[in-house]
């Protein structure tokens, strides 16, 4: 009988592709970047703006920066949703097997980055930036698991709100017609 129920267990996780140590990975390391905010919020957008100069325009509180703002409350609460909701991502995989945030929420995540022109690559951009993130804000505790976990939470997210984005451009596109 725990033969079988371990065996679904297993089965479970393969189906979904995110293991319970996946997330214990990214509570922990999550956990840890909790302590440092400030300066891991400003390191996001560093390595974002390193990775690809021109999103520097796509964000309101940078556009009209020379350099990134060191104390700007606007920069910390984008990267803190940024951080928090892939961590939540994580936790809602190993759970429920999909990504589940609010329908408003998605709905607005999709809008919003529907009319800032955000396309696919810019959310390898901000994936790339958030591993070097963890990465740096985890120190010793850095893994390759760690980074398969954060990378797998993070797609999914995208993918839900990229599933967003485009109903939105297929609601447009019906009552133009």
């Amino acid at each position: 009988m725990e033969e079988e129920r371990e065996m679904d267990l297993n089965e479970k996780e393969r189906e979904i592709g995110f293991s319970e140590e996946q997330e214990r990975l990214v509570k922990e390391s999550w956990e840890i970047m909790k302590e440092d905010i400030p300066a891991l919020s400003l390191h996001f957008f560093t390595q974002i703006l390193e990775i690809a100069p021109a999103a520097k325009g796509l964000f309101s509180f940078l556009k009209d920066e020379e350099e990134i703002p060191q104390d700007n409350p606007k920069l910390k609460a984008h990267a803190v949703k940024v951080f928090k909701m892939t961590c939540e991502a994580a936790i809602q995989l190993r759970e429920k097997g999909e990504i589940v945030v609010s329908g408003s929420t998605l709905k607005w995540l999709g809008s919003v980055h529907l009319q800032k022109g955000v396309i696919d690559p810019h959310f390898e951009v901000v994936k790339e930036a958030l591993i070097r993130t963890v990465e740096k804000g985890v120190g010793e505790k850095w893994s390759e698991e760690m980074k398969g976990a954060w990378s797998e939470a993070y797609d999914q997210l995208a993918a839900a709100i990229k599933a967003e984005m485009k109903q939105e451009v297929a609601e447009e596109t019906n009552t133009m017609v």
